[in-house]
């Protein structure tokens, strides 16, 4: 155990005197993006059959590109603002998040369904069911990480009220760990057992199990998710949780929501944020919403292998069913991954000169 000093390890107060995790679409590139979304969208045709050169991003495409190196490489996380949310309907901006996600890594799959691609609102989902999902429902989240290297959530509609978006890097928060618990630093690098909320693969046990911080080849990875270790507590095989468990993970969550360590933002219609998902931890309010369909909160989520990824410790190869670098991995794959995925996986793996081994997929 070390004192992580990467450029992730940020306080508040880092992102107030810096802009270099902030990025914008200018107005001539937002128009060149409207024109050629619209001239390629098809009702019909499914995301899968769209290639990422169809779409003409001008000189946005190195916005993009730079603010996912600073998510991936930086910070571990950023926002672009200035997607064209006003000039495209539901169906085309879903389009351009697909696309995006195209051109930075191989989407993978988000849950039970197998689906590539989610609409981030409250469809009545209770979110502390034993399958609870936070995505679907309107309360607020505990502290999470999702299961890929990368996650994009572009936004469409915000919330009548409520709905922010809370970033606390886990980074920072295993330094304040390190340094005021060592003993419970110690204990956060044993293992704990986390809830698929019953979207477990045919191959796949209800469980996994993964220490909530490690080093790895003089990387930190960072893991967390409350509401799936006190879900795994409910499942035949999972051992109860010890005291001290239940003080580090109490000790961590109030490091998470500190002033100088929790950073807020309202994720406003037509941006993107850009998470790391093993360098930063992230949340939401609760939030009320609109009573008219087409104003609902609404963001589409996308969770991505990266073709620069780094190696992951081997602890986590049942959580993301690859760790080495460059290769297809994370996601859910669910119960509804089929010959189709399976193509899309090989297909789109070749075209950004990624690895995949097929016996991680089903």
């Amino acid at each position: 155990m070390k004192h992580d000093n990467s450029p992730s390890a940020w306080e508040v107060e880092d992102l107030k005197s810096s802009s270099d995790w902030c990025f914008e679409i200018s107005k001539v590139d937002r128009k060149k993006l409207t024109v050629s979304i619209k001239s390629v969208f098809d009702k019909d045709r499914e995301l899968f059959n769209y290639s990422p050169n169809e779409i003409d991003f001008g000189s946005s495409w190195k916005i993009i590109e730079n603010a996912v190196r600073e998510a991936h490489h930086g910070k571990g996380f950023s926002i672009v603002k200035g997607l064209p949310r006003e000039e495209l309907n539901h169906e085309e901006f879903r389009l351009l998040s697909w696309v995006i996600g195209l051109k930075t890594g191989v989407a993978r799959p988000q849950g039970l369904d197998s689906q590539y691609i989610s609409a981030v609102r409250d469809v009545g989902t209770d979110y502390r069911a034993a399958n609870g999902r936070g995505y679907s429902s309107n309360a607020e989240l505990d502290f999470h990480v999702d299961v890929a290297d990368l996650t994009i959530l572009t936004c469409y509609n915000k919330a009548k009220s409520g709905g922010q978006s809370m970033i606390s890097s886990g980074v920072t928060a295993h330094n304040y760990l390190l340094k005021e618990y060592p003993d419970l630093a110690e204990i956060a690098y044993q293992f704990f057992y986390f809830s698929r909320q019953e979207e477990q693969a045919p191959d796949e046990k209800p469980f996994y199990s993964l220490p909530l911080f490690e080093e790895t080849n003089g990387n930190l990875f960072c893991n967390w998710n409350r509401n799936r270790v006190q879900s795994a507590q409910n499942l035949k095989g999972v051992p109860k949780l010890s005291k001290l468990q239940q003080k580090t993970m109490d000790v961590l969550d109030e490091i998470l929501i500190r002033p100088e360590l929790m950073h807020t933002m309202y994720l406003e219609p037509g941006d993107m944020q850009i998470i790391n998902n093993y360098r930063m931890f992230h949340s939401r309010t609760g939030y009320v919403d609109y009573e008219n369909d087409l104003q609902k909160r609404c963001l589409y989520r996308l969770w991505l292998a990266p073709p620069d990824s780094i190696e992951l410790p081997e602890s986590w190869r049942d959580f993301y069913r690859s760790v080495e670098p460059a290769m297809v991995r994370g996601g859910i794959i669910g119960q509804s991954y089929n010959e189709t995925c399976k193509e899309f996986d090989e297909t789109h793996s070749k075209f950004l000169n990624m690895k995949i081994d097929s016996g991680s997929l089903i």
